[in-house]
């Protein structure tokens, strides 16, 4: 017995060895980043900001690879199936790990041990915006109306597996209001019909959204963060509306595959967490409506359970049946 414990004491010296060996080394070629979106995206463009700071500490190119398609799924399941070896990492977000979970009877990857999780590296709230002609001044009006007309309003929902569409029923669950939902694939063509008027509502990315509500194409009711957005500073968050512990975000992630060293892990978190600690990529991703938030690779990884479980928990009170 003592002779195996010996062995095994040796086995995983030389493991931890050989594993700390590939992580000083790392990286000596170009790290690929998979994006689950399309290009020019919310997503690729935090991916790209960061990305550019992130190449000059590495020393070595980090290449971001769009791979959008059933939101998002496709591109974090690339991900799941990549080598462990610290050369290919990616975007993960609330959509794509917790709202997918709880939508979906399975998906192609386990969103906790299918990955090794780095770091957040910021959160996206979401407006919710209206037809400006629509005879509503406030998410209380808007209530009432969709009271007075049960399953009357359209909701734009860019796609039935994301966060934006789960802002709407945990809307409507609190709101007590039946809401008659589209899907779109994205934020950009439903805007166009809620701007024409052929929808009625929407919760979209305050990016792409914050010009056409200064344009006076849309109006903006209520942001769905539990602070107000510093992008629209006057417009209240949905618990100020009257909606008491309303909080729904779209946070990003960095994550690797599941088996990636733990070294390389650490250095991929300690690069991140001075990336997004500074002021000119607090401002870039700003101007994106993102705010910079950095974690460690255990509080993302108990953020994603506790997710898992809230959208879980809003989806059976609302009734949908996971497809």
């Amino acid at each position: 017995m003592f002779r195996l414990f010996v062995v095994l004491a040796f086995v995983l010296a030389m493991t931890a060895a050989r594993a700390q060996q590939a992580a000083d080394a790392w990286p000596s070629r170009p790290v690929h980043q998979i994006v689950p979106s399309e290009a020019g995206g919310a997503g690729d463009i935090v991916t790209r900001i960061i990305s550019q700071q992130l190449s000059d500490r590495l020393g070595q190119q980090v290449v971001v690879d769009d791979r959008p398609g059933a939101g998002g799924i496709v591109g974090v399941d690339a991900l799941a199936r990549a080598v462990p070896d610290g050369y290919t990492i990616g975007q993960i977000t609330a959509s794509t790990q917790a709202s997918a979970a709880a939508l979906k009877r399975s998906l192609p990857y386990d969103p906790i041990k299918s990955f090794a999780p780095v770091s957040l590296t910021g959160s996206l709230p979401y407006v919710l915006t209206v037809y400006p002609r629509l005879p509503v001044k406030s998410v209380a009006d808007l209530i009432a109306l969709a009271k007075a007309k049960p399953h009357a309003l359209n909701n734009a929902a860019f796609g039935t597996s994301s966060m934006g569409f789960l802002a709407s029923v945990l809307f409507a669950v609190r709101a007590g209001v039946d809401l008659n939902q589209v899907p779109y694939r994205s934020t950009a063509e439903a805007m166009v019909d809620v701007v024409a008027g052929r929808i009625e509502m929407q919760f979209g990315t305050i990016a792409p959204t914050l010009p056409l509500i200064r344009a006076g194409k849309l109006r903006a009711l209520a942001v769905t963060g539990a602070t107000r957005s510093p992008s629209l500073p006057d417009v209240p968050t949905m618990a100020e509306a009257g909606l008491p512990g309303y909080d729904a975000v779209l946070w990003q992630a960095i994550a690797a595959p599941a088996g990636t060293p733990a070294p390389i892990i650490a250095r991929l978190n300690r690069e991140l967490t001075e990336v997004l600690a500074q002021p000119a990529t607090i401002a870039a991703l700003a101007k994106q409506g993102v705010e910079a938030e950095s974690s460690s690779p255990q509080a993302l990884t108990a953020r994603i359970r506790a997710d898992i479980q809230k959208w879980r928990d809003v989806v059976a009170q609302a009734g949908i049946a996971p497809q």
